[in-house]
């Protein structure tokens, strides 16, 4: 006999979380930076938060990915899940990053800047 159902569970989770943030603690997030041939990939991975509650904040070469919790979506107070805060070497091209949820999981996509606009010694010649 199953006192609890999954579906209750399921329910339960992101209340439990909440709850946990809410007394000082944060979600178990896994973050995760995968060099690729064409940039980078960061991932975030959080159990039981919405991909509208995901927010993406580019400052200058600093990217901040961080969740909050609304009860509903119209609140005005929100509780901090997860912030995270990377510094973003040059040689990314900042001007096409972009970010897409899917599997449970937030990517946010940085690709190389063009290998020409690499930094490269100059020849010096002598006249």
């Amino acid at each position: 006999m199953n006192l609890i159902s999954k579906e209750f569970i399921r329910n339960i989770a992101p209340q439990l979380d909440l709850l946990n943030t809410l007394g000082g603690g944060t979600a178990q997030a896994v973050v995760r930076v995968d060099k690729r041939e064409q940039g980078v990939v960061v991932r975030v991975a959080i159990p039981a938060v919405s991909p509208e509650n995901f927010h993406v904040v580019l400052d200058n070469t600093r990217l901040t990915v961080y969740c909050e919790y609304r009860h509903k979506p119209e609140d005005q107070v929100a509780a901090p899940l997860f912030a995270q805060t990377l510094d973003l070497p040059a040689n990314l091209d900042l001007s096409r990053i972009d970010a897409v949820h899917k599997g449970g999981e937030l990517q946010v996509r940085i690709p190389f800047k063009d290998a020409a606009a690499q930094k490269r010694e100059i020849e010096i010649k002598q006249r």
